[in-house]
């Protein structure tokens, strides 16, 4: 259609304001309610993580620099197995590793998913700043302090509060 148009790929987000049904936010959430901590299969399917605010700005950065017609794929280059994020989460929180449970994988459940994004370091100079360690705390401290958010979701009150305010659609 003529459109400037580029494209962006990420590999999975973690941080502020990620809906509660997602992997880590999921596993916070529960740990913090003494809730059984659901991990799919054996939990050694693996997903490169990228925090939300490097991938923020790596978007900002595509948006100005970025050339029209090309895909830039963003990713932190920090694999890790899902159980090795549930184990850390609930060692941070100081719970117990008996909270974890083991369900049924989903049918057609990727074992690994992983980005190459040596296009957006070498043309356009981005590399994430944020190690997985600090952002993940920073994760896990703005879930424990933000509870009224996240409740609200659990709930469903946020449909109750968007209504309330914008009326319905």
């Amino acid at each position: 259609y003529g459109l400037p148009v580029v494209i962006t790929r990420c590999s999975n987000n973690y941080g502020q304001f990620q809906f509660p049904e997602k992997l880590i936010p999921l596993m916070i959430i529960n740990a913090l309610n003494n809730k059984k901590l659901p991990v799919y299969g054996d939990g050694l399917n693996v997903r490169d993580w990228i925090y939300v605010i490097d991938h923020n700005k790596a978007i900002t950065l595509v948006l100005e620099n970025g050339k029209v017609g090309e895909v830039y794929n963003i990713g932190a280059s920090r694999e890790m197995k899902n159980i090795d994020i549930v184990k850390l989460i609930l060692n941070k929180l100081g719970k117990d590793e008996t909270l974890i449970e083991y369900v049924k994988d989903r049918l057609g459940h990727d074992r690994r998913y992983a980005i190459d994004s040596t296009k957006i370091q070498s043309e356009l100079g981005w590399s994430p700043k944020f190690d997985f360690e600090n952002a993940i705390e920073n994760t896990i401290d703005w879930y424990i302090e933000n509870k009224n958010w996240w409740e609200k979701i659990i709930s469903g009150n946020y449909r109750n509060y968007y209504q309330t305010q914008y009326g319905t659609r």
